[in-house]
């Protein structure tokens, strides 16, 4: 079965959690078995969100993840950037895997998109998937199913 690693981080935006269960179920779909990496506040909200484990179910922490990381462990690494930090920890943890990545880039200030999307395209080679959001996850789930389906 193929792999894939879901990184989340602060779970300040509110697209966040919709759009990381609905990636875990076009995943899971498609045949992956699907870890989520996350601090624990983001844990909290998947586990309340999901209490089923019908999309959530094998997690990682993210300090731990870290540690334990090897390159190729998965067959795919998919972030959700919306933080610098967030940036900062995509492209750790890519240089770690060395493995087929997309970044899901969003944010509501067009400047701080911008900054996000420069970082991840000076540091990657992952492919990007873009949109202007943070209430509405609507836009990068149309323009994420169009990757998805190429993949």
């Amino acid at each position: 079965m193929k792999t894939a690693l879901i990184l989340i981080g602060c779970p300040e935006a509110p697209s966040q959690t919709p759009l990381t269960l609905y990636t875990s179920y076009k995943l899971t779909q498609m045949g992956y078995n699907v870890t989520i990496v996350a601090n624990p506040a983001a844990t909290k909200l998947l586990e309340v969100s999901d209490p089923e484990n019908h999309y959530f179910n094998n997690e990682l922490d993210i300090e731990k993840a870290l540690a334990d990381l090897s390159e190729n462990s998965y067959d795919l690494f998919l972030g959700l950037v919306h933080k610098d930090a967030a940036a900062s920890y995509f492209v750790t943890f890519y240089h770690i895997l060395k493995t087929k990545s997309i970044a899901l880039i969003f944010e509501k200030d067009a400047d701080l998109l911008e900054e996000y999307v420069n970082i991840i395209n000076e540091n990657t080679d992952a492919e990007m998937v873009v949109a202007r959001v943070f209430h509405n996850p609507i836009p990068l789930k149309v323009k994420l199913d169009k990757v998805l389906k190429n993949l």
